[in-house]
């Protein structure tokens, strides 16, 4: 972990963040007794992009800045779930998760058999050869796909997150809500008003193919289980990072209520009208919402108490595709599906556009490189560092708290 923290630049960009701190800037009226500010944080989707979130989010602990609720989508939701489950809320969290980052070999998580691994290794080094090696393993390939639905059971993940979440006591949602439901010591509103009603929400998308419907999970996991409480929330978190073909789809069975027709907990969460399935299927929540910015969007048009921060991975509509062929259009096609929902919700609330962190680590890295090196670990990091370092400059709350304020009054 030394590589990570050690870095000339980083230790720059911490001294920067100490002038911040010694400046009193306010990015929140909402504040514990030691001092910490506390922001809404959404955090968006991105393979092994998500190593920049880490950058991010330890720069904004550094700041005195602590994360009261949570939501992203695939690796956005994968940090999401380690800052609400390594600690109480008023915790720093990033360099724990930082070490445990710099321990795990991603590559693991490839936990396909040696076919696919070769397969996978072979695209992300853009080795010759690749078509002789497909008409080689065809059949072999053809049939994990058929069977199972993706190249890796996605198993490795699934117990690397529930190990590193029970070594802090949370095996199920039970848990995760008792740490969570625990309120910072000294939790106050600057300008002297109560904070009644502050609680902290966590949000994990995941996309529902049985039902075609966007899932927000622990709000919807009754849908899905009779008791959500016992579910692990490292099964959830899995259902967020299912990316199609690579990672096996994650299916639950014995879903309560299958048959029922015009179910009214299914119409309320999905607008769903049909008959319960028995069993549901999932992908990653990219497909649908791969940066679920609107989940604590106040819809009164009312000043917040505290900014919802969102943190971005991807280049964001500043290119367009060029369609030269099946490969280049199905890109396009699933680029189209990742962001429209959440463009559409922005296009209509232009003021997050205070509030967003650009951090577009897939200009200079590979969102499915998981055999990325150490070296190129260390540069996203601090990437997502330098980045975050100029957002908490180059972001004014009065300023935001004004544009509230206007577009209130203009709908009153």
């Amino acid at each position: 972990m030394r590589e990570f923290l050690e870095n000339t630049e980083f230790q720059q960009i911490l001294t920067e963040v100490e002038k911040l701190v010694k400046s009193k800037k306010r990015y929140s009226d909402i504040e514990d007794g030691e001092g910490n500010q506390y922001v809404d944080l959404v955090q968006e989707g991105g393979g092994v992009l998500g190593i920049a979130l880490v950058g991010y989010t330890y720069v904004l602990e550094k700041a005195g800045i602590r994360f009261f609720s949570l939501a992203g989508t695939s690796a956005g939701a994968i940090n999401t779930i380690m800052l609400a489950g390594l600690g109480p809320v008023q915790d720093t969290k990033s360099e724990a998760i930082l070490k445990i980052l710099s321990k795990k070999d991603l590559f693991d998580l490839v936990d396909g058999d040696r076919a696919v691994k070769r397969l996978i290794q072979r695209a992300i080094r853009g080795e010759s050869g690749m078509g002789w090696y497909l008409a080689r393993h065809a059949i072999r390939l053809y049939r994990i796909l058929t069977r199972r639905l993706g190249l890796n059971p996605g198993e490795n993940f699934t117990n690397w997150i529930t190990t590193e979440l029970a070594a802090n006591q949370i095996s199920t949602m039970a848990d995760l809500k008792s740490l969570r439901t625990k309120l910072p010591p000294g939790l106050k509103h600057t300008g002297g008003y109560s904070p009644d009603g502050l609680l902290p929400r966590l949000a994990i998308i995941a996309a529902d193919i049985t039902t075609h419907s966007k899932i927000e999970f622990p709000r919807m996991t009754g849908l899905f289980f009779a008791n959500p409480d016992k579910v692990s929330p490292a099964e959830l978190v899995r259902t967020s990072m299912s990316i199609p073909l690579f990672f096996e789809p994650v299916t639950w069975e014995n879903i309560p209520n299958a048959g029922q027709k015009s179910n009214q907990a299914w119409i309320e969460h999905c607008r769903y009208f049909g008959p319960v399935p028995e069993k549901v299927t999932f992908v990653d929540g990219g497909m649908l919402s791969n940066f679920p910015i609107n989940v604590f969007h106040r819809t009164d048009g009312g000043v917040p108490r505290m900014p919802t921060f969102g943190v971005r991975l991807s280049t964001f509509r500043e290119s367009y595709s060029k369609i030269k062929g099946l490969k280049s259009m199905a890109g396009a096609m699933i680029s189209t599906m990742r962001q429209i929902y959440d463009y559409d919700f922005l296009k209509r609330n232009p003021d997050y556009s205070q509030l967003i962190c650009h951090i577009d680590a897939d200009k200079d890295f590979n969102w499915l490189d998981f055999e990325i090196s150490r070296e190129e670990q260390v540069n996203m990091f601090i990437l997502g560092a330098r980045e975050a370092l100029r957002f908490l400059n180059e972001f004014d709350w009065e300023k935001y708290k004004e544009t509230r304020r206007k577009l209130a009054a203009a709908r009153n």
